[in-house]
């Protein structure tokens, strides 16, 4: 049978040894990244500092499900801050990879008898890694200053899920800026430009009733804001919008078909990027 069907064995074994080249290079970046403590100290600061200055500055000041309770808004919170934690994590995955561009790693790699995508799928997962170490830090800081959940332990690792799912979709859009400029210092600024407008027009820090109308279907169709969404839906916390578009009343399903299709476009993206700077 496997003689009289060659093609579904080579494919089998192109796959296998995608994903064993895969491997090889997260594992090398995590040793990289082991090696400068300061990159993972620095990427768990910036959030823990959100959460602190958001939960004790804005805490008590913004309604929320028609309370300024400061409890109330930490929990209503987290799921934001959270999601805006895995996001940002897209300028170090861009600024890493134009950095190996700039000093020639990629002409190594490339010289190398392995799969084109293996350097991008590596270096996206070993910041997959690096996010996760982040969540669970910054989850132990919110659990400090008062942050709960009040459903199941699966439905919080199912919300937790969806973040890192949402993180890893959005390292891939970082890949593609890292390949597309010249230095990791543009691919720095170009992975946080166009962030803040997709983090702050959302439902991430303030309820969207309370945005602009014309804001309001931008921040409830916004990807960013489905996760955040399904996160509190999974986490019980509140702040679940009474909206009547399909994003906010179905939100996990919603951020699992936009972070997948995420993937599938701006990995293909940059993988095709990825070749033509490697030719």
């Amino acid at each position: 049978m496997d003689a009289k069907n060659p093609a579904p064995l080579k494919s089998r074994g192109a796959l296998g040894r995608s994903v064993a080249d895969s491997l090889v290079i997260t594992r090398r970046n995590l040793i990289r990244m082991s090696r400068i403590p300061e990159m993972l100290l620095f990427g768990v600061i910036q959030p823990v500092m959100f959460v602190v200055l958001f939960s004790y500055v804005f805490g008590g000041s913004l309604v929320v499900g028609g309370s300024t309770d400061a409890a109330g808004y930490r929990e209503f919170l987290m799921a934001g801050i959270f999601a805006q934690t895995v996001t940002f994590a897209t300028a170090g995955a861009g600024a890493g990879i134009a950095d190996d561009m700039a000093k020639g790693l990629i002409d190594r790699f490339r010289s190398l008898p392995m799969a084109r995508g293996a350097v991008l799928t590596g270096r996206t997962l070993a910041d997959l890694v690096q996010t996760t170490l982040t969540v669970i830090v910054l989850a132990i800081v919110a659990l400090l200053v008062g942050w709960r959940t009040h459903t199941n332990i699966g439905e919080v690792l199912g919300a937790f899920a969806l973040l890192l799912l949402l993180g890893y979709s959005f390292s891939w859009i970082g890949a593609l800026i890292g390949l597309s400029v010249r230095t990791p210092e543009a691919a720095t600024s170009g992975g946080l430009i166009w962030l803040f407008p997709v983090t702050f027009i959302s439902n991430a820090f303030v309820p969207t009733e309370n945005m602009a109308s014309w804001l309001q279907p931008i921040a409830e169709w916004n990807p960013f804001s489905a996760t955040v969404q399904a996160c509190r839906e999974l986490f019980g916390n509140p702040g679940i919008s009474p909206s009547d578009a399909w994003p906010m009343q179905h939100p996990v399903w919603a951020s699992i078909i936009w972070s997948v299709v995420i993937i599938a476009v701006f990995r293909t993206l940059a993988v095709r990027k990825y070749r033509k700077a490697a030719n």
